[in-house]
């Protein structure tokens, strides 16, 4: 249900690659939110670093929505970058698994694609 990548890299240098692999794989990215900053805004500390990038591809978000509009619920697709036992971890949660709870098997590919290039944009903001 998970995919987790770490790198050595630290959250700025991976968050830094992420701005140009998202559009670079023609996904667009629609918000990042600082989790540390946040909190830290609202009273509440928090020591560690976590940034939660929400990105979206326009043509596969309206093939879905078209068939089932409750799977928005689900958008946009989040990729979390954060830290942990000394690594920075780009973690998602699989668009397959989140589709298969909408009961809309016909759009399984649509998924995968989407999966795919989600795994190849982390892939690349690890190893740029």
């Amino acid at each position: 249900m998970l995919i987790k990548l770490s790198t050595d890299k630290n959250v700025s240098e991976v968050a830094a690659a992420l701005q140009i692999a998202v559009p670079a794989n023609h996904f667009g990215i629609m918000q990042v939110h600082n989790l540390q900053e946040t909190m830290t805004r609202k009273g509440v500390e928090f020591t560690r670093e976590c940034q939660i990038f929400e990105v979206c591809q326009p043509q596969q978000a309206k093939k879905v929505l078209e068939q089932n509009m409750s799977i928005s619920t689900a958008l946009p697709c989040r990729i979390s970058l954060y830290r942990e036992d000394g690594k920075t971890i780009l973690a998602t949660l699989k668009p397959t698994t989140l589709l298969a709870m909408f009961n809309s098997p016909q759009l399984a590919g649509a998924a995968q694609e989407v999966e795919d290039t989600i795994i190849k944009i982390m892939q690349e903001a690890i190893s740029a």
